[in-house]
């Protein structure tokens, strides 16, 4: 008698062809130097990189969604992640809640009832990697974690968009620690709204991969880039050690765990 070892057909999954993997490998790549030059620049080519970075990261998560999940997981994922961020961005600027007073600037490019196009976009760019972290280090928190880590991303992101005019708060009151230019209430927002949104895709995205499935490496490398740009760039380019110290605090809160996980952790 013979002793198999059986794996599911769920496990049995073979990596994406060598030139899905490249194109994947070559937008990230980009995404980074993007960021990279970000503070080695300033004027137009700024401006023009701001909104580029953006996009390119959008790009590269709507890929690896794609190579990963399959086209199901993003005809669902795109719509619903770009119409809820357009959604809440309106209700924000139209009533205050729940972020604060604020008014983007027409430096950010085409707007759409007097939202710049990009903004939805950053919400695209975000959400898929946060829901990937939150959900392989939880089974009954994702939401939780997913709000905590789309409020440590936008620690870092207000400061710095703050100060290149990219958007102003108007308010009185309590403001974000170390950051005076923005309210309190805009972490709280941030919080609610990624609680929100992680919530609704946990609920109706599917959890199983494609047979022929990209790794979680892309996942890993930008939301490791993430943190690691924002403590570095707010205490050696921005000066603001006080903004990298918080950012890097709430968002290494879920990072880290993460980073156990997928390296020491279960397959």
């Amino acid at each position: 008698m013979s002793i198999r070892h059986y794996n599911s057909r769920r496990n049995r999954r073979s990596g994406i062809s060598h030139r899905a993997q490249v194109l994947l490998q070559t937008i990230l790549g980009i995404t980074i130097l993007l960021q990279i030059s970000y503070p080695l620049i300033s004027g137009e080519a700024l401006r023009v990189v701001t909104i580029a970075t953006v996009y390119f990261s959008a790009l590269t998560m709507v890929l690896h969604a794609f190579y990963s999940f399959g086209p199901k997981y993003v005809s669902i994922y795109l719509p619903i992640t770009f119409l809820f961020g357009f959604g809440i961005e309106q209700l924000g600027m139209r009533t205050t809640w729940p972020f604060g007073s604020y008014t983007y600037d027409s430096s950010l490019g085409f707007q759409i009832l007097g939202l710049p196009l990009v903004v939805p976009f950053a919400w695209v760019m975000m959400c898929h990697p946060v829901l990937v972290v939150a959900r392989r280090i939880s089974k009954n928190w994702v939401f939780l974690f997913g709000g905590i880590a789309m409020m440590g991303w936008d620690l870092f992101l207000d400061p710095q968009m703050v100060a290149d005019h990219r958007w102003v708060w108007s308010f009185t009151g309590a403001h974000v620690p170390f950051a005076k230019n923005i309210p309190l209430s805009n972490a709280f927002g941030w919080l609610f709204a990624g609680i929100a949104i992680t919530a609704l895709l946990h609920v109706i995205l599917p959890r199983d991969r494609r047979k022929s499935s990209a790794g979680f490496a892309v996942v890993d490398i930008f939301m490791l880039w993430t943190l690691f740009a924002g403590v570095v760039g707010n205490l050696f380019f921005f000066s603001r050690p006080g903004v990298g110290f918080l950012g890097g605090l709430v968002l290494g809160a879920i990072m880290v765990p993460y980073a156990f996980s997928r390296w020491l952790g279960r397959p």
